[in-house]
């Protein structure tokens, strides 16, 4: 794209590194789920520009977009600033819309994420529908603006993420048309990334996943399995069951894009997953999978259990940088009439 404004992109080459989103190149990438509210107080998720001034996160997927085919988002407390447009489960989110654009002012790469526990709808019946469903995706979030009930509004994201627990069907071409669409788009850069659980392979992304769609980085679901984060023991050969290498596998010999980013999952405090453990505990954990050349960096689940965890952020990002973590810019109380809404794990 020729213009005679920068691109983030250009920006991001003379700017300082603590504004970058999303480095492929890098293994201290941060991506942090924002929008359930796991944490279930009515003042434990705040508004997302709120997270943005915190120079350790690079990503935040927003959760979710959890109706496909019937289009509906649920952003649990977050939904107290927004109005449901008539006759649809879409919301109206002007708050929002403001908030996206600040991150990305910022650097942050702003992902909406489809899917979470509570998706139901199994994909698709055919491939024209998929596809159908896909457009449709790509007309409330993506760069046409004039498009109608649109939640996000004139805000545009920076790509999307997959988080499918229960077997689907379909999700290949739905997957193919969305990343066609995104790279035909010019404007700036789209990503596409994934967030399967732990047991290879994923028993509801793996038609994904098994060399069919060419994804930026996958976000590793460590938790709630068997093969997560806390079966890792240091010092031994096998690792037990915690199986990076596995994924490392993956991403070299089955990914389509070989250059794949993988990012170790975990909870970001005791109450949100199976699996916790404190910063201590993934420290050996994070220099051990600095080994692989995919490693990319940490995912959270999620921001609201991360913020009433205090210093675990920090200590993690020490670890993946290697050298002491500047100070985390926590956000301001924000004063919210909201009520926590039932949120599911991811």
């Amino acid at each position: 794209m020729v213009s005679s404004t920068l691109t983030l992109a250009s920006l991001a080459s003379i700017l300082p590194s603590a504004l970058a989103g999303f480095n492929s190149g890098a293994q201290s990438n941060v991506a942090v789920y924002w929008g359930q509210n796991s944490y279930g107080q009515a003042s434990s998720q705040q508004r997302l520009a709120e997270y943005c001034t915190n120079d350790q996160i690079n990503i935040i997927p927003i959760s979710f977009m959890n109706g496909i085919k019937t289009p509906i988002t649920n952003f649990a407390n977050a939904g107290d600033n927004c109005t449901a447009y008539a006759g649809t489960q879409l919301l109206n989110c002007p708050q929002l819309e403001e908030d996206i654009k600040t991150c990305q002012s910022q650097g942050k790469t702003i992902l909406l994420s489809i899917g979470g526990a509570t998706y139901t709808e199994g994909g698709f019946s055919d491939s024209s529908s998929a596809e159908s469903a896909a457009q449709s995706v790509w007309d409330l979030f993506g760069s046409d603006t004039s498009k109608p009930n649109r939640p996000f509004l004139s805000a545009v994201v920076d790509g999307f993420d997959f988080d499918f627990e229960s077997t689907t069907q379909n999700f290949v071409p739905f997957a193919s048309k969305l990343r066609s669409l995104m790279d035909a788009d010019s404007s700036k850069t789209y990503y596409l990334s994934a967030a399967p659980q732990c047991p290879y392979p994923d028993a509801a992304m793996n038609d994904m996943l098994n060399g069919a769609i060419p994804f930026d980085f996958i976000m590793i679901q460590f938790y709630n399995n068997y093969c997560g984060v806390s079966s890792f023991t240091p010092g031994s050969t096998t690792q037990n069951n915690f199986n990076f290498q596995t994924w490392d596998d993956w991403a070299k010999n089955t990914s389509k894009n070989k250059d794949v980013k993988v990012f170790i999952g975990v909870p970001a405090n005791t109450g949100a997953g199976g699996g916790y453990q404190p910063a201590s505990a993934l420290a050996p954990i994070i220099q051990y999978s600095k080994q692989f050349s995919s490693f990319g960096g940490v995912m959270m689940w999620d921001m609201s259990q991360l913020y009433q965890n205090s210093g675990f952020l920090d200590s993690v990002y020490g670890s993946l940088t290697g050298s002491g973590a500047a100070k985390a810019k926590a956000p301001t109380t924000l004063v919210t009439k909201s009520k926590a809404a039932p949120t599911p794990v991811a």
